[in-house]
């Protein structure tokens, strides 16, 4: 049958409750539902087990430079037992405190990504509790998870629907379906079948899962449960979509990939070198070649990388969530920064998903409400900007002007700080009359404004505020009847008794065409004269004009009702008087605009991916400077027409898309990623949670956002603000920066360590060193003394720089690239030349108080030693100032971080105690200094500073080229 092979919108209602076996006047038999519950199973949608939490914790360790710090704990204790074996009864000190290091990484990972759930599961909670069907005939409340295919369900106002369902019947029926498909308005229903294959906003003829009925009744048939409805069809969908590595983890893997062949390079080189220039031949000499091979190749890892890292991007967690932005993956806090596309949905977004007037066009002219939202704050404004009242002007219950005619208490229109009576008196009448022919309420709990009802109704009430006061219509008149909206009528009226003197009047709104064929009047001030062919075509002109604005249209009118003729039915709605036609949008948000210009000054391009309509999407896109004004959307039907090379294209030139399904908008985002941008999604529906996960990374909005998209995402607006994206990408490309920061600090520092020890071996002779010991292997720094300098260098001041402000202007530049290396070129030749100035300086010094050497001096191998030592770590702590920009001067805001300031003080104090203190100097191998020894030490070492400084003007010179 035609149930069988097409899809139930497009099938007659009666023959696909013939195909499911059922009768729609009846239901099912109750023993006939529970078969089915048996055989299809409950309408739930599938859930994926939760992860175990010892999974959870090793997903910790699975990380590169992790397994490279666990050799390196692997080589140091194996070092350490055989040190044992030869007598020391020394403690693997560098393996703990690697060790330790992995472990506190582990932990923090583990604590800040706890609250992560499964999205799956999330979809769930859209489900509605319970439903109301027709069993046996008879109605039941039933547990939406026992609904089955071919159950007749009951739909009321405020109902959640339960299942997707084909429409049988329907009496004014609207459906909020944003948050499955995009769309800003409710959408009317109608059982009539559909022609051919429509998008799922255009399936008027069928309800959907997790959707809410907004206004009207309807009995529909259920066509699909659980994992067989659209809901579920997003479920399998997001369960197939591949979480992205983010560019950070990338980045890492390949520093990690880099590092383990340079410690490795290091270690044979190092201690080749040894061998072949000083001579090693006894097994003694050999065992301290190898030692100090693989305390060199330990100390040219970073060992508190990790940690560091984790800790910097934690507190980037903690800034991101005092400005409304919440992220659940740390990896993921620097990933906005690389953004270089950010694709947003529209509604609730972008706008406010709060319909609004902002044009009332009558037959004296146009009036402008400003104010946006349901706070009924603002002003009616004429064509020059002059108010037209408020509620301070005149009768507080709607003006004291007659809705129903001329001859009735007509209000003081002479004010001469009112603009024009005419319109005043037409567009009060407008606002007046659509706030009354509705069922939409607006109420304020503790200064928030929140309707009850249909929006568009809503948007009456509150421009009718901004004018005359939010009290009136309750005051002045009593509702007596209703001739409800229908998707055929395509209008509504209402019948109103006015409690002064009891006369009746109705009041209509609707589509203006349809409207205007009932009017044949129009109001012309406080006049009503004949709506005449020249006044007709001016009003089509009208709608047509906001229409081409992308608003959407509603005519209002009314008519005197004799006493007697009531109840109101369609007949009364003739012979009526033509009042206006309004202009309504859901408005962007205020701060939109302002956060998308800074976006593009970042160099990051921002899309407007909406299931609205194509004029809507690009009026919204174009008010907010996403397009340029006359632009136009491209639709999901036409993104199904375009193959692999046409999509792509596509996303390069076009940045709205509208009326698109969630597989539309997986294709937009594998597109942009396949075209090499890192790209943001953001959104609030469940529509949206394939592509938040598909997405390098996906924001959710925390207020509109169903529970799946926040759980699908990795980071959360707890403010709904699109500012806050923008915020968020400043502040994870000062984290980047930051990363970039203490990675050249700390490779550079441990260069300048293994280029000291390399340095020094090979150029023993020239510096003195071999002719100030009779050991075999002379070195420039003991094993202990690197280790210290590891400890007290490459872990304060370097976590200092994860929490330094600001130093250049991160939004002037535009975003990295995909394939842009955290440590580039250029910073390895920075860090480089870095490291070997700190060794020449740090062997300068020792061959200034070394006898025998290229410069004289008498003191002994310790004192030389150690005022090498010491100036090596002073020095790394000069590289702290000159690692906190590529090229921006150290002296730039230098004193801005007081963290730093500290950390450089604590290690100088750590410094001078190894140095001066007895049972420390016996620890370390080093010898008291004296103030020269001091002065000198602290001189050499600024030799770090400045050079750094003058290789920062060439580069300044170079990008100014």
């Amino acid at each position: 049958m035609g149930a069988e092979t097409a899809h139930p919108s497009r099938v007659d209602a009666e023959d696909v409750a013939r195909g499911l076996e059922v009768d729609p006047a009846v239901g099912l038999g109750v023993a006939e539902a529970a078969r089915r519950l048996e055989r299809d199973g409950p309408n739930e949608l599938r859930g994926i087990p939760p992860v175990p939490i010892w999974r959870k914790i090793l997903a910790q360790f699975h990380d590169p430079l992790v397994y490279l710090l666990l050799v390196a704990v692997a080589v140091s204790i194996g070092a350490w037992l055989f040190e044992r074996a030869d007598g020391s009864d020394s403690w693997p000190i560098d393996a703990i405190v690697i060790a330790a290091i992995v472990v506190l990484n582990a932990v923090l990972g583990f604590v800040q990504e706890a609250r992560a759930g499964d999205a799956v599961a999330a979809l769930s909670t859209m489900t509605a509790a319970s439903s109301t069907v027709l069993r046996s005939g008879e109605l039941a409340t039933v547990p939406s998870a026992d609904l089955v295919r071919g159950d007749v369900l009951v739909l009321g106002e405020g109902d959640h629907v339960g299942a997707d369902a084909r429409l049988l019947s329907e009496s004014a029926l609207r459906v909020a379906e944003a948050s499955l498909t995009g769309e800003s308005e409710a959408v009317g229903k109608r059982p009539d079948t559909l022609p051919g294959a429509a998008q799922l906003g255009d399936r008027l003829n069928m309800v959907f899962k997790g959707t809410s009925v907004v206004e009207g009744v309807g009995r529909a048939v259920v066509t699909g449960t659980g994992m067989d409805t659209e809901v579920g069809a997003i479920a399998t969908m997001l369960d197939a979509t591949p979480a992205h590595v983010t560019p950070l983890q990338r980045e890492l893997e390949r520093i990690s990939r880099t590092l383990g062949l340079v410690v490795i390079g290091i270690a044979l080189v190092v201690m080749l070198t040894i061998v072949l220039a000083q001579g090693v031949s006894t097994p003694a000499d050999y065992v301290t070649v190898f030692l100090l091979g693989i305390s060199l190749a330990v100390a040219a890892v970073p060992e508190g990388l990790p940690a560091i890292l984790s800790v910097v991007l934690s507190i980037g967690v903690q800034r991101m969530a005092r400005r409304n932005a919440v992220v659940k993956n740390l990896k993921s806090v620097e990933t906005l920064g690389a953004a270089s596309v950010i694709c947003a949905d529209k509604t609730g977004t972008l706008t406010k998903n709060e319909m609004t007037i902002e044009r009332v066009l009558t037959a004296s002219g146009e009036a402008r409400v400003t104010g946006v939202g349901y706070r009924p704050e603002g002003e009616v404004l004429d064509a020059d900007g002059r108010p037209l009242g408020g509620a301070d002007r005149g009768d507080p219950d709607l003006g004291g002007a007659d809705l129903g005619g001329a001859d009735r208490g007509d209000p003081d229109l002479s004010d001469p700080d009112l603009s024009d009576p005419a319109l005043h008196a037409e567009v009060l009448r407008t606002l007046g009359i659509g706030s009354l022919a509705g069922n939409a309420q607006l109420l304020e709990h503790d200064g928030v404004w929140e309707i009850q009802g249909d929006p568009t109704e809503a948007a009456f009430l509150v421009a009718a505020g901004k004018l005359v006061g939010t009290n009136g219509r309750v005051a002045r008149f009593g509702r007596r009847g209703e001739v409800p909206f229908t998707s055929d009528r395509k209008m509504m009226s209402t019948l109103h008794e006015e409690k002064a003197d009891g006369s009746l009047r109705i009041f209509s709104k609707g589509a203006p065409d349809v409207l205007l064929e009932r009017c044949n009047r129009i109001q012309v001030g406080e006049a009503v004269v004949p709506l005449d062919e020249q006044r007709r075509r001016r009003a089509h002109e009208d709608v047509r004009a906001l229409s081409a604005q992308a608003f959407r249209t509603l005519g209002v009118a009314y008519s005197h009702v004799d006493p007697g003729s009531t109840p109101i039915d369609e007949s009364h709605e003739h012979d009526l008087i033509y009042t206006g036609v309004v202009g309504i949008i859901d408005p962007p948000r205020d701060e939109a605009t302002a956060a998308i210009a800074e976006a593009h000054r970042a160099g990051v391009r921002v899309i407007m991916i909406t299931g609205d309509h194509p004029g809507t999407a690009a009026r919204i896109a174009s008010d907010l400077g996403i397009v340029p004004p006359g632009s136009t959307a491209i639709s999901g039907l036409e993104l199904d027409r375009l193959d692999e090379p046409g999509l792509a294209d596509a996303v390069r030139r076009a940045s709205v898309f509208a009326r698109v399904s969630p597989r539309h908008k997986l294709r937009i985002i594998d597109a942009l990623q396949a075209n090499g941008q890192i790209v943001a999604m953001t959104g609030d529906g469940v529509n949206d949670a394939p592509a938040l996960k598909s997405a390098d990374i996906g924001v959710a909005m925390g207020i509109t956002g169903t529970a799946v998209t926040k759980e699908a995402a990795t980071m959360i607006l707890a403010d709904d603000n699109f500012a806050t994206i923008v915020v968020a990408v400043r502040q994870g490309r000062v984290i980047f920066d930051n990363i970039r920061k203490f990675l050249r600090y700390l490779l550079s520092s441990n260069m300048g360590e293994v280029l000291t020890v390399f340095l020094g071996v090979l150029f023993a002779g020239a510096l003195g060193l071999s002719g100030a010991s009779d050991e075999a292997v002379v070195l420039p720094l003991l094993v202990t003394q690197i280790l210290w300098i590891n400890l007290v260098t490459d872990s304060g001041p370097a976590l200092a720089m994860g929490v330094d402000p600001e130093i250049d202007d991160v939004m002037a530049r535009p975003p990295r690239g995909l394939t842009d290396p955290a440590v580039d070129a250029r910073m390895w030749l920075g860090i480089l030349s870095t490291g070997v100035v700190m060794a020449i300086v740090t062997l300068a010094t020792i061959d200034l108080f070394l006898p025998g050497g290229l410069l004289p001096g008498d003191d002994s191998l310790a004192v030389a030693r150690t005022a090498g030592f010491t100036t090596l770590v002073f020095a790394q702590l000069f590289n702290a100032f000159n690692a906190r920009s590529e090229t921006s001067s150290a002296f730039r805001r230098l004193f801005v971080n007081r963290w730093l300031w500290g950390a450089i003080a604590l290690t100088v104090l750590l410094q001078v105690a190894v140095v001066q203190l007895p049972f420390l100097q016996v620890a370390f191998g080093t010898a008291r200094l004296d103030a020269v020894h001091w002065l000198i030490c602290v001189a050499m070492a600024s030799g770090v500073l400045w050079v750094e400084e003058l290789r920062k003007v060439v580069l300044r010179g170079l990008d100014r080229a």
